[in-house]
């Protein structure tokens, strides 16, 4: 029989996965940044 909580102690996700995450985060931290620079600029053309 499987043993989950030996399997999940041994896990490491892979260098892969990291990188992976590190670029959808950072491009996340862009698109939101981008967002707002819009909204800015809609509310100096309000003014």
């Amino acid at each position: 029989m499987i043993q989950f909580e030996e399997e999940l102690a041994k896990f490491k996700p892979s260098k892969e996965i990291d990188e992976v995450e590190n670029i959808l985060r950072s491009q996340t931290v862009a698109d939101m940044t981008d967002i707002l620079a819009e909204i800015m600029e809609e509310k100096r053309k309000e003014q």
